[in-house]
């Protein structure tokens, strides 16, 4: 049986240095996470989001990007749901887009907002019905019955509202504002690129960490 620590791999898919690199760490995620695109690689929009409650425990999980701007990067979620409250209660993340086929990374952290009530209601009326009915028929994060429990609910908000069910009040999205980027590159030997944007002033300058 291999032992963890023998496990190990060598990368040599690419480089990345203060040159190459976008002035605005923004447009650099929109460079590589075109770039992911292009990879097929499955599900690039996936990131971790980690947050810290109110009593200062973390906790960590996988959700889908849905849309990046110079405003911030936006997901969806219900409010109610550990990682809704930790938000609320707590509002920074940091978030980690890992992309090991072409050993690359993102970290990012800020500070977290509710997004207005109108683009939470625009992204909720894009989605399948079943995604529509799925987010009244959830309790998100809380202890149920079991499977059953879910599809009696979806049935009953199925036939409560058809196919025109509203946004629930406490579903939307949350809006994480950069406040530092850092772009990983793996390299070969352990001596990993890693090229970091801090804010001074309001503009973004970048600079070189240590692997």
């Amino acid at each position: 049986m291999t032992r963890l620590s023998d496990l190990r791999q060598t990368y040599m898919k690419g480089s990345l240095s203060e040159e190459d690199v976008a002035k605005d760490p923004t447009e650099q995620f929109h460079i590589w996470f075109e770039q992911a695109r292009q990879s097929e690689i499955a599900e690039p929009n996936a990131m971790t989001v980690a947050s810290i409650d109110a009593s200062g425990k973390p906790s960590a999980r996988v959700v889908l990007i849905k849309e990046v701007d110079q405003r911030g990067f936006v997901f969806f979620t219900n409010y109610e749901s550990r990682k809704g409250q930790a938000l609320i209660a707590n509002p920074h993340a940091a978030l980690l887009f890992f992309w090991p086929e072409l050993e690359r990374q993102i970290r990012i952290e800020g500070r977290v907002e509710k997004i207005d009530a109108s683009e939470s209601d625009a992204y909720y009326h894009s989605r399948p019905l079943d995604s529509r009915i799925g987010a009244w028929a959830s309790p998100q994060s809380q202890v149920i019955s079991g499977r059953s429990y879910l599809v009696a609910k979806a049935a009953e908000y199925g036939l409560k509202f058809a196919l025109n069910p509203p946004r629930p009040p406490h579903w939307g999205g949350f809006r994480v504002i950069p406040e530092q980027f850092e772009f990983w590159q793996g390299r070969p030997s352990r001596l990993h690129d890693r090229i970091q944007y801090i804010q001074e002033n309001g503009q973004w300058r970048t600079q070189r960490l240590a692997p």
